[in-house]
């Protein structure tokens, strides 16, 4: 399988949607339709209370769905950005917490029937809170969830969009929330 040919139909102003000619090995030639994307971040912010660990996530409208949905920040990368930064930059806009720490957990394909979108996922800590500053356009709420809860919630319905969470699981499945786990009154 090839791609052979390619012509945007639509010229969006964050993402294009394109269609492509494959050519198999046959020789066969099929139209596939996608949206190209510049790649994405999303950020676990885990803060440490008086109560335990949380994590700050967002009421995020998300007008495909028609619906309010909780998640952990997110945001499109800017052309050329460093992907570290960028979620840097999205954690501070959407929650108004700045980290002193920023790790990666790992990059994947948000949906590669539909799209070329990558996304990377990070977890931050060492969370000081400077104040939000949302993009013009851009509607949500700050929301605490313990961790505990938030662990849980990646499989019992309280996420329901997929980076929050796989990101969560990354999370745990890659030691990242270890020290709090040990040890849940810290």
């Amino acid at each position: 399988m090839r791609i052979t040919g390619r012509k945007t139909l639509v010229h969006g102003s964050r993402f294009d949607f394109e269609q492509v000619e494959v050519t198999a090995p046959d020789g066969s030639v099929h139209a596939r339709q996608h949206l190209r994307h510049p790649g994405a971040v999303c950020v676990l912010p885990v803060r440490e209370t008086d109560d335990g660990p949380v994590v700050v996530c967002v009421r995020n409208y998300r007008a495909a769905l028609d619906a309010w949905v909780l998640e952990i920040p997110a945001g499109t990368l800017e052309a050329g950005e460093d992907p570290a930064d960028c979620a840097a930059r999205e954690l501070v806009e959407e929650t108004g917490y700045r980290a002193a720490t920023i790790g990666a957990l790992g990059r994947f394909h948000t949906s590669p029937g539909l799209s070329d979108e990558m996304m990377w996922a990070y977890l931050a800590t060492g969370l000081a809170f400077v104040g939000q500053s949302l993009d013009e356009g851009e509607h949500l709420t700050v929301e605490e969830v313990p961790l505990g809860r938030a662990i849980a919630g990646a499989t019992d319905g309280l996420f329901t969009d997929g980076k929050s969470m796989l990101t969560i699981l990354l999370a745990r499945a890659t030691g990242g929330l270890t020290r709090w786990l040990e040890n849940p009154a810290r």
